[in-house]
């Protein structure tokens, strides 16, 4: 398309910060490039990540005219800024009547360079167009909003997993029962929420009448409860409550959210234990399909994280979110057939609650611990693609609305 560029070179400059650039320019248009329509060769100086301008070369003129097939041979210097970073060099054909060629879609050169201690680097050479650019900006972009949750969490595991540590330590420091009210929190809750329902109301699931029946699909219906609830409901505070950490250049305050996810999920053990001694008890032995339960367990912590994100960065800026979010769980958690079977929910209102991915977490633990099966395959994709969803946006939603904490903490 109009102007090829061709057997560049790289050469040394006197000074560190130079770039000597030798390549050869070939009319590839249709028409004649004369003199007195003032065609020059120049460079610009652009940010990689946004595409901004920094700064702008001499142009150098073509000193003849250029028939179309017609070569010539360029020597460009580019002199890079003195702060260091990462920089691209748009190097173009222009005129004085059509501006910069590359900017109607034109092939460049484009040098990617980089100034470390005084001295260029150069990293890659290579022609390509501005529409090219944007697909490997949004490529790159992609890329970014999908790796990095899960970069966030590998990178910095050691000290995720010692703020959990002692997250979970200070919550009881000073009590009597000490850490043992990791287990026992849980375990008070589901014999509460068994009390109320299975003794006061009644309440029995299926065709199983014994108290024991209801209270092992009562349980198995916590389990995935329990942890989500325990990290969303602190998530809108979080940052709030570590708001020394925000101005700290060097703290990752993106773990902070992270680490209620994974403390909820300590609790969630505990009560697994507690509901696995029973199952042990009532029935003897666990059933083989419980191998199903990572299949569950992932969405079901891709999930919380991503909510977690969410709110904790909302919570900076809407600080009531805390108290709203207390109701939205109360009501959330009676919308989920936990505690009730689904036979009494309303046949019209299945199809639309069968869309909350709790429902789905707790029909699969309920499968895979008293019915010996599987989790259904439809629900479950669909879990997994929601839950993914929600933790990749939940960590752009953060990444937004980082930069902006300190202004209004």
């Amino acid at each position: 398309m109009g102007v090829r560029f061709s057997e560049w070179q790289i050469n040394p400059e006197p000074d560190a910060r130079a770039i000597a650039l030798r390549f050869g320019l070939e009319n590839r248009s249709e028409d004649a490039w004369r003199c007195e329509d003032h065609y020059y060769v120049a460079w610009q100086l652009m940010d990689p990540e946004t595409g901004t301008f920094i700064s702008e070369g001499r142009w150098i003129p073509l000193e003849y005219g250029m028939e179309p097939g017609e070569k010539v041979v360029v020597k460009v210097s580019v002199e890079l800024p003195r702060e260091p970073g990462r920089y691209h060099v748009y190097v173009s054909l222009l005129s004085e009547s059509a501006g910069w060629f590359y900017s109607l879609g034109w092939p460049f050169l484009l040098v990617d360079a980089r100034v470390e201690e005084g001295r260029a680097q150069v990293l890659d050479t290579r022609v390509t167009t501005t529409a090219g650019l944007r697909r490997a900006r949004m490529l790159g972009s992609l890329h970014r909003v999908l790796t990095l949750p899960v970069t966030t969490l590998w990178d910095h595991r050691r000290l995720i997993r010692s703020m959990v540590r002692r997250d979970i330590a200070a919550r009881y420091r000073g009590s009597l029962g000490d850490v043992l009210w990791t287990v026992l929190n849980p375990l008070l809750l589901m014999l509460t929420y068994f009390f109320v329902f299975g003794v006061v109301l009644q309440a029995r699931f299926g065709t199983d009448p014994s108290r024991s029946g209801f209270a092992l699909y009562f349980l198995a219906g916590m389990l995935p409860w329990l942890p989500l609830s325990e990290a969303v409901a602190r998530s809108p505070v979080v940052i709030l409550e570590h708001q020394n950490f925000v101005k700290k250049l060097l703290f990752p305050v993106q773990i902070l959210p992270s680490n209620l996810a994974l403390a909820g999920l300590v609790t969630g053990v505990f009560a697994l234990g507690v509901f696995l001694v029973m199952l042990l008890l009532t029935r003897g032995s666990v059933p083989v399909s419980a191998v199903w339960l990572p299949v569950l367990l992932v969405p079901q912590l891709m999930l919380t994280l991503g909510l977690c994100w969410f709110l904790a960065a909302t919570g900076v800026f809407v600080r009531d979110l805390s108290q709203v979010i207390g109701f939205l769980l109360t009501l959330w958690f009676f919308l989920t057939p936990i505690c009730y079977p689904e036979s009494a929910l309303p046949a019209a209102a299945i199809p639309i609650l069968e869309k909350n991915p709790l429902f789905v977490l707790v029909r699969g633990y309920r499968a895979i611990f008293l019915e010996g099966s599987a989790p259904a395959f439809g629900p479950l994709w669909k879990l997994w693609v929601v839950s993914a969803l929600v933790f990749v946006a939940g960590r752009a939603w953060f990444h937004k609305l980082r930069r902006s904490f300190a202004d209004v903490i």
